[in-house]
């Protein structure tokens, strides 16, 4: 019974931690409804890269726990206390194999040029929009974080009251 409930608590807690994201599609709470700064820019270069994933230890330490659990309820008294040792270790090197692996994300580095001539490069998420170099694109900066999107066609663009 401890040990399905350590079970659970262990993948609860991994899959909150891979829901952490840089997604451009996906907006922080704190970020709604704050006006954010936008920035034209054009596409240079798009190569995809990985974000590698997340070690906050909680995977380490779940699965350390789940181990020792399991691995000290066998055999003897003398046994348990070895093989609980064991379960520990290695469900401590699993538990956070897991937790790396689930938080990775496949995304994109855009290199772009600014109006000035300025060139940066901005590493997001994969979403829903692909770039293509030569392509306007805006930067928008909300709360010290920029996500690159693709610049509004002169037909969608809002004109400007009168």
């Amino acid at each position: 019974m401890k040990t399905a409930f350590l079970a659970a608590a262990v993948a609860a807690s991994l899959l909150l931690g891979a829901c952490s994201t840089t997604s451009p599609d996906v907006i922080r709470p704190g970020d709604a409804q704050r006006l954010s700064t936008v920035q034209d820019a054009v596409v240079l270069n798009v190569r995809p890269v990985v974000v590698e994933g997340q070690q906050s230890g909680v995977g380490g330490v779940s699965g350390a726990v789940i181990g020792g659990i399991a691995g000290g309820s066998v055999g003897g008294r003398r046994e348990a206390a070895a093989v609980g040792v064991l379960g520990a270790v290695a469900g401590a090197v699993i538990g956070n194999t897991v937790e790396r692996f689930g938080t990775r994300e496949e995304a994109v580095e855009i290199l772009l040029q600014l109006p000035s001539g300025e060139r940066r490069a901005l590493v997001q998420a994969k979403a829903q929009e692909s770039f293509a170099p030569g392509e306007a694109v805006v930067l928008v900066t909300t709360g010290g974080r920029t996500r690159v999107m693709k610049a509004p066609t002169a037909a969608t663009a809002a004109q400007p009251a009168r």
